[in-house]
């Protein structure tokens, strides 16, 4: 046990002297989103002598809205597209949450391209709005290409609103995303068949590069990796284990697993390949620290696709992309402070493994489950066994939240020097929310919160 803690905490501070740390890398990502877009508003300036009338503004508005709604679409595929760098120096959380607000950006972008590209065209040439966009539409060339891409835009934008989501499953969810990558490819003929600002010469081969760059990036780190990896480490299902009432553990074998290099605290995405489960790649967490021979996954029943993984039989083959995920040794900021695991529910899974690997001085180190009733706790015999092997601390909250009461007065009376620890933190996004905004009542730095979330 004491190798396992010292391997890790050696692996931590070697990857911490070669990666950015995840403040830098998000300060340089968003820096060079933010010098594309600037780069995009410069085709426009360069390429625009002088504005004059209303229609020439509303037309101007509508280059410049389509530019960036250009730019935009492929920025989102590249930040879902499961680059290591990003998944594991950012975090799969924030890079979902910069896709959504981006989303909601670009939706916005095509609207206001539409409306005032018509309005402005239709001031122009002294015709009705409604006349000259079916003109648009109708006699430009690849128009229907475009509008069929806007309107697919649209359905993805609708069904990836909160509300729509909580009434879809993830698989529904999941496949109905994909149409983006087809209305990326077909606004890509409308921008270069109507983009008077793309020329003909560099910003033109820039477009080029930025779209089939993204392309390559998402055929390498999608399709071809995973293929790959699949063939050389031939995973498959060793054992599914029941932990929990609607809980079991899935335990995976294969070739050369040292290889994928995965770490405490990150996930897989996982396609099983039976009947129902292969075309649907789920997020599991690992729920122990990897294994030469075996890695370990916690599965709770929380709809179809996952209530399937209990079914599975030994010798089911598995394709696996990952590791990905920040929530690891790495995001821990030094300085000896005391570390606190603040799980609930299924978020467990992660804290387990880290509850047996984080580097943290002996005493210095606590877990705290919330669950709501007995029946519910996971892996209570391991975490005991842990903690008394590291002089590490336990504390359960079971029941209701009417009965738990207060979450920030609770940890603070588990917790004594609250403000002085480390968190990391796992769980549904409620209770989640909620540990966040008491911690910081409570004092805690932002900074020294970790936490990542899985749902979609």
């Amino acid at each position: 046990m004491t190798t396992s803690v010292t391997t890790a905490a050696r692996r931590a501070r070697r990857t911490s002297t070669r990666r950015m740390s995840p403040d830098a890398l998000t300060t340089a990502v968003l820096a060079l989103i933010g010098a594309g877009a600037a780069a995009v508003l410069a085709l426009w300036w360069q390429d625009t002598a002088s504005v004059a009338g209303a229609g020439q503004w509303l037309s101007g508005a509508g280059r410049i809205t389509g530019l960036l709604a250009g730019y935009t679409a492929p920025v989102l595929v590249l930040l879902m597209a499961r680059t290591p760098l990003l998944e594991r120096g950012l975090g799969a959380d924030r890079l979902a949450r910069w896709h959504s607000v981006g989303g909601r950006y670009l939706v916005g972008l095509l609207t206001a391209h539409v409306l005032t590209i018509i309005w402005g065209y239709a001031l122009t040439v002294h015709r009705g709005v409604v006349g000259e966009g079916v003109d648009i539409v109708l006699h430009y060339p690849d128009m229907l290409k475009a509008t069929f891409s806007t309107l697919l835009m649209f359905g993805v934008g609708a069904v990836s609103a909160r509300v729509a989501r909580r009434r879809i499953g993830y698989d529904l969810w999941y496949h109905l995303h994909l149409a983006t990558y087809l209305a990326v490819a077909l606004g890509f003929a409308h921008q270069l068949a109507n983009g008077a600002d793309l020329g003909e010469g560099p910003a033109r081969a820039a477009w080029y590069a930025l779209y089939l760059g993204t392309a390559a990036v998402l055929g390498w780190y999608r399709l071809v990796l995973p293929w790959l990896r699949d063939r050389r480490h031939r995973l498959r299902v060793a054992e599914v284990r029941r932990e929990a009432p609607g809980v079991v553990s899935v335990f995976v074998t294969g070739q050369r697993l040292e290889e994928l290099r995965a770490e405490a605290g990150q996930f897989f995405r996982l396609q099983f390949q039976a009947p129902g489960l292969r075309w649907s790649a789920n997020p599991y967490s690992l729920s122990a620290p990897p294994h030469p021979h075996f890695l370990r996954f916690t599965v709770k029943d929380l709809g179809r696709h996952s209530a399937a993984v209990a079914a599975l039989a030994p010798g089911t083959a598995v394709r696996a992309e990952g590791p990905y995920g920040a929530l690891t040794a790495r995001r821990l900021r030094g300085g000896g402070r005391p570390v606190l695991l603040l799980a609930a529910g299924v978020g467990i899974t992660p804290l387990r493994a880290l509850f047996e690997t984080l580097p943290a001085p002996r005493g210095a180190l606590t877990l705290v489950y919330r669950a709501s009733s007995e029946a519910d706790v996971v892996f209570r015999e391991e975490l005991a066994a842990v903690a008394a092997r590291r002089g590490a601390r336990v504390h359960y909250l079971l029941g209701p939240r009417a009965e738990v009461g207060d979450t920030g007065a609770a940890l603070a009376r588990l917790v004594p020097g609250l403000i002085r620890h480390e968190v990391y933190l796992c769980g549904p996004d409620a209770l989640a929310e909620a540990a966040v905004r008491a911690l910081r009542a409570a004092g805690v730095p932002r900074g020294r919160i970790h936490h990542e979330s899985f749902s979609f």
